[in-house]
């Protein structure tokens, strides 16, 4: 999936019920579809994200913390909040770098959220 498909994606007006699996949800719309799409046809860059994964797991182990939806959400909700405080935000959907090349020189923030989306898609959160 690419960026234009992102901007004509309907916008749900259910209420939501899980503000950890909604706030996994937003960080997938905003890096996770472009840069887990562009991993997959780079084995280099997939490689990349999967130490980032491995770096999240380890935090949230070191945190006492589960590798639920409660655990990612808490965890990318602290890598934004970093990021805007050094003026960095994370991309809005359809914003995001669509190449394996531009991934591949992604701020340190951007890498962990997508891994955070690697993590969540491979545990059935999202």
């Amino acid at each position: 999936m690419t960026n234009e498909f992102l901007a004509l994606a309907p916008v749900s007006t259910a209420p939501v019920t899980d503000p950890d699996r909604a706030l996994l949800d937003e960080m997938m719309a905003r890096v996770g579809v472009d840069g887990l799409a562009a991993a997959l046809g780079d084995a280099g860059l997939l490689a990349q994200v999967d130490q980032h994964a491995a770096a999240v797991r380890d935090a949230l182990w070191h945190a006492g913390r589960e590798v639920g939806a409660a655990g990612l959400a808490a965890y990318a909700k602290s890598i934004s909040a970093a990021a805007a405080r050094m003026g960095r935000p994370v991309p809005q959907p359809g914003q995001a770098y669509l190449s394996g090349s531009a991934w591949l020189s992604a701020e340190w923030h951007l890498m962990r959220l997508v891994a955070v989306c690697m993590i969540a898609e491979q545990a059935g959160l999202l």
